[in-house]
Formats: C-alpha cells, sequence, structure tokens
C-alpha cells in the first residue's frame, strides 16, 4: 500500500512524457491544408498554430497547402 503513491508518479510521469507536442508534420499539416483551401476558395480566415521554429511543422505546412489549394481547385473544377 505504501507503493501506491510511487506508482500514481511514475504513471503520471509516463503520461506527461508521451504528450503530443503541437509542433508536428500532422498538426502543420492539417495548419496549411485549412490555410491552402481556405484562401484558395475565398472562405473565412484560418486560425493556426503557427509554430515556425520547428522543421517538422513548417513541412507538414507546406505540404498540406499545396494539398489544401489543389483540394479547392478540384472541388470549383467538379461544380
Amino acid at each position: 500500500m505504501k507503493k501506491l503513491p510511487l506508482y500514481f508518479l511514475l504513471l503520471q510521469a509516463l503520461l506527461f512524457g508521451c504528450s503530443h507536442d503541437e509542433k508536428t508534420v500532422e498538426s502543420g499539416y492539417d495548419d496549411g491544408f485549412a490555410e491552402g483551401y481556405n484562401t484558395q476558395c475565398r472562405k473565412k480566415a484560418t486560425i493556426i498554430h503557427e509554430h515556425w521554429d520547428s522543421a517538422e511543422y513548417k513541412k507538414g505546412y507546406d505540404m498540406g497547402s499545396k494539398d489544401g489549394i489543389q483540394a479547392c481547385l478540384n472541388k470549383n473544377s467538379n461544380m
């Protein structure tokens, strides 16, 4: 029973150590896609995370932006 607090603290440390950092390729891709799509289709303004200090975020953002623009162009050509 005395070890229960120790296990609890260890579990908390493991959970916080595995937290998702928003400076990832996936986060950048999502932001880039939304920004590219909304800008190309002249939709509402997009709020993004803007983690420009992360190379992974920038890489994902660039890929997402290109895909978002292409998705808007494809949607408009199918209308």
